[in-house]
């Protein structure tokens, strides 16, 4: 196992560096090499549903999978054919991921999120022939958007339920049934049948698409090979040392490259379990899973890890078991990490950084990295990846030390946006370099800080100012919980600076001077908020991102939006 070493070379003094491994990329399909994990690890567990949910070993996953892939098989799926999973986290969902790998489909991420018209524009803009989806979630009527949508979708045949049992066709000939239905077909398809169509199979073939939340316009279809997620879980579950002994408790949604990637593909790759603790993220059944499943590995965005130190009753879970995780998917603050490291036992926890275009994992936080790099960088690039930092006006790569925009080329870049090749063409230039839109300092030694987004970085009265690093020194306050910094219009400055803060406690939030005169003398006079708004909670995605546009659209025309 290697975790591969960074690679400067005489240009060192530029924002160029490459991750070199002795450990070879992985030359296979996730159906191969999950057929291996099964001949490895046959008594292990692979998938765990906690709460005294079902529990499969490698031999009974491997074989679970082989019988949905001959069911989708048996229902006509072709080879290139998108099938698509609109579902919280439940086992279904795993299992349709590997099915739908082993003869060559590309599956279709739907985010449980979406409303009727997003789903019929995912459906139609991706091509789904097969919807695999559940019945309800909460608020969510699955079912009664798929009858709203489904006229107006063309190429969708089929919609199988999960969870249900015996359901039949509606009268206007759409089949609509049961997962048991959808099982049944497998009896007509003989493994050889199966073989064969693997046998057609190369890694580099499509076999996802995830649409990714773009904060303006319709969510672009990010199209992944086994090649690209195969290989991105596997080195992110070698840098986090994973075994066959491992479990991982994975409360992030499947949807994203966070649950299916860095979760289930960095598990199946080493032989590790997979832990589901509920189907959409809940704090206390997460640590409960954790407690009760001896869970090693825990992953979360900050907002998650910030509910579950907050639980009152935090204390009385025994997360000992506990060694390492991930938390990712947005800024990480300091404060937040060093509580997770030593109040979650998670010692060896890593910060990643990436986005789905790159499946997802570009640079990641090292076991053996001192406190200062796992807390205040997302790490160094993986092996086989590249990154650089320019200037997003000329390209050209600046000095370390300069803050630029981020890119990163290697077998993690996706083939493109589906359908939409200007697109793609806008994000991976004419050299393969993924364009990430990200603000990033790559330090002397390597590693990587992300100052913000291109989009979000406020230009107050000239001066470029990054809201990471006022939300960072702002976490350190007594009455702050979570901030988020955002700029909006000012007559005078053209932008001013917004904190948007959740308090500690409801009843005595931090006021604006409390504010100001905890940054004064500490931050350069420009850098300080000129207003403070105290929430509940922050608008957020499914996927735990904090929807900053919504926050500046809010506030823009004054306090409480009002002017």
């Amino acid at each position: 196992m290697t975790t591969g070493a960074t690679a400067d070379g005489p240009g060192a003094a530029l924002s160029y560096t490459h991750g070199t491994g002795t450990t070879p990329l992985l030359g296979e399909t996730i159906g191969h090499n999950l057929d291996r994990a099964v001949a490895a690890h046959p008594g292990r567990e692979a998938l765990v549903v906690a709460g005294g949910g079902p529990r499969w070993t490698y031999a009974e996953f491997g074989a679970a999978v082989a019988e949905l892939a001959r069911a989708f098989l048996g229902i006509g799926v072709a080879k290139g054919d998108r099938v698509g999973i609109w579902a919280v986290n439940c086992p279904e969902w795993v299992l349709t991921q590997y099915a739908t790998a082993r003869i060559g489909a590309i599956l279709v991420n739907i985010n449980p999120a979406y409303r009727s018209h997003e789903l019929a524009y995912v459906l139609n803009q991706s091509g789904v022939s097969v919807l695999c989806a559940s019945t309800a979630h909460r608020t969510s009527d699955y079912r009664a958007m798929v009858e709203e949508v489904r006229a107006d979708c063309p190429r969708l045949r089929a919609v199988h339920y999960i969870g249900r049992t015996g359901e039949q066709g509606a009268a206007d000939g759409l089949g609509a049934t049961g997962w048991d239905t959808l099982l049944a077909a497998a009896a007509a398809v003989s493994p050889g049948d199966l073989a064969a169509r693997e046998a057609t199979l190369s890694c580099d073939d499509p076999v996802n698409i995830q649409y990714t939340s773009g904060t303006t316009g319709f969510p672009k279809g990010a199209t992944l090979s086994h090649h690209n997620i195969l290989n991105n879980g596997y080195f992110v579950g070698e840098t986090l040392g994973y075994t066959e002994r491992d479990r991982i408790c994975i409360p992030v949604p499947f949807y994203h490259c966070f649950g299916m990637v860095m979760g289930n593909l960095a598990a199946t790759s080493h032989g590790a379990c997979m832990v589901i603790p509920a189907p959409s993220f809940d704090p206390a059944a997460t640590l409960r899973a954790v407690a009760d499943e001896r869970c090693t590995s825990l992953y979360g965005v900050p907002t998650m890890f910030i509910a579950e130190l907050a639980l009152p009753d935090f204390a009385a879970y025994d997360l000992g078991s506990l060694r390492t995780g991930i938390m990712a998917g947005s800024p990480c603050p300091v404060e937040v990490m060093k509580r997770v490291v030593t109040e979650m036992h998670m010692a060896e926890v890593s910060i990643c950084y990436g986005m789905t275009e790159t499946s997802p994992v570009s640079t990641q936080t090292r076991r053996e990295d001192d406190l200062e790099r796992r807390t205040g960088t997302v790490g160094r690039v993986l092996p086989h990846v590249e990154v650089k930092v320019i200037d997003p006006d000329t390209g050209t790569v600046l000095p370390r030390g300069r803050a630029g925009e981020l890119c990163t080329r290697g077998y993690g870049v996706m083939i493109g946006y589906w359908g939409e090749p200007e697109r793609s063409a806008e994000a991976v230039d004419t050299g393969r370099w993924m364009h990430t839109g990200d603000l990033a300092v790559m330090r002397p030694d390597g590693y990587v800080q992300i100052v913000g987004r291109i989009k979000d970085m406020i230009i107050r009265g000239g001066e470029n100012i990054y809201p990471r690093e006022i939300e960072e020194f702002l976490h350190a306050h007594p009455k702050i919980s979570d901030v988020q910094v955002v700029g909006v219009p000012d007559e005078r400055y053209g932008e001013e600076i917004l904190a948007c803060v959740i308090p500690r406690d409801p009843a005595d939030p931090p006021t604006q001077d409390e504010v100001t005169a905890f940054c004064r003398d500490r931050l350069a006079h420009f850098k300080i908020p000129r207003r403070v708004e105290i929430l509940d909670a922050f608008p957020m995605t499914v996927s735990g991102k904090v929807r900053k546009v919504e926050l500046r659209e809010r506030y823009a025309a004054g306090p409480e939006g009002t002017g």
